[in-house]
C-alpha cells in the first residue's frame, strides 16, 4: 500500500489521467447501459391460446385441448409438464419447457405443429395464437371503457377501432385485443314456414349468403379511346333471391 502512495507522489500526473479515464468511462457506461422496468429474463414457458367460438368447456377439453396436449407430448423435445385450462368456446395450454432448452427452437416446433394439428380439431377452427411468457409481457395497465348510450357492439368497435389505435403509438406498448363486449354481426330473420315448403334450412341460407356474396375483379372494358374498370358485385339480396328464387 505504501509503494502506491509513493508512486503516485513520483509520478501524479500518471494518475490524474487514469482518474479521469475512470471518470469518463463510468459516465458513458451509465449513459449507455439498457434500462427496463423488466429485465430480459427468459422464461421456458409458452402459452398457447385457441378460441372457437360456441363450445362448450367439456367439448373445449375433450375435442381441442386433449388432442393439442397429444401431439404436443408426441412431437415437441424439452417439455418439462403442461397446464391447460378449458373455458367456454377457448382453450389456453401453458407448455413448461425443461431449462436450457432452446425457446427460439421450441417456440418454432410448438408454432408448426398447431398448424398442422387444426385438420384434426372442430371444422373452420382458427390457428391458435402462440406467445412466449416474458416478464416484460406482464401488463402494467388495464383500460376499461363503459358507456351508457352505446350497445355492447357499437363499445367494442369503439375500443376496438378507435382507443386501441391511439394507445397503440405510445414507444414500447404492446395491446392485445379488447376482451369483453359483442362484435358486430350481420343478423338474418328466416321464415321457418317458407324454408319448410321449399325444402330448405338454415345452413342451406348461410351456404348460399357465404357461396354468392362476393365481389370478383372483373378487369376492365375498353370502348374507343375510353378504358373502363368493371366490377362484380352481388349483395345479399341479389345472393338470396338467385339462389332460392325468391326475394
Amino acid at each position: 500500500m505504501n509503494g502506491v502512495v509513493v508512486i503516485a507522489l513520483r509520478r501524479p500526473y500518471t494518475f490524474v489521467v487514469l482518474s479521469i479515464c475512470i471518470l469518463l468511462f463510468g459516465i458513458m457506461t451509465i449513459v449507455k447501459t439498457p434500462t427496463d422496468v423488466f429485465p430480459n429474463i427468459k422464461i421456458p414457458v409458452v402459452a398457447v391460446v385457441w378460441a372457437y367460438a360456441g363450445l362448450l368447456p367439456t367439448e373445449v377439453s375433450g375435442r381441442i385441448t386433449y388432442l393439442y396436449e397429444r401431439q404436443l407430448t408426441s412431437n415437441v423435445e424439452g417439455i418439462e409438464h403442461l397446464e391447460s385450462h378449458s373455458y367456454y368456446g377457448s382453450s389456453i395450454i401453458k407448455i413448461f419447457l425443461q431449462p436450457g432448452v432452446d425457446l427460439a427452437a421450441a417456440e418454432a416446433d410448438i408454432d408448426s405443429i398447431s398448424q398442422t394439428v387444426t385438420k384434426q380439431l372442430p371444422p373452420d377452427i382458427s390457428p391458435p395464437m402462440v406467445m412466449r411468457l416474458e416478464a416484460s409481457s406482464v401488463p402494467v395497465a388495464m383500460v376499461k371503457v363503459t358507456a351508457e348510450n352505446l350497445t355492447p357492439a357499437d363499445l367494442y368497435n369503439l375500443a376496438k377501432n378507435k382507443i386501441r389505435p391511439f394507445l397503440v403509438t405510445i414507444p414500447g406498448s404492446i395491446l392485445p385485443h379488447p376482451y369483453g363486449g359483442q362484435d358486430k354481426q350481420l343478423l338474418v330473420s328466416l321464415d321457418q314456414q317458407k324454408l319448410l315448403a321449399r325444402h330448405l334450412t338454415a345452413t342451406d341460407v348461410h351456404n348460399a349468403l357465404v357461396n354468392q356474396s362476393i365481389v370478383l375483379p372483373a378487369g376492365d372494358m375498353k370502348l374507343h379511346a375510353t378504358d373502363w374498370l368493371v366490377q362484380s358485385k352481388r349483395d345479399w339480396t341479389t345472393a338470396y333471391r338467385d339462389a332460392f328464387g325468391v326475394g
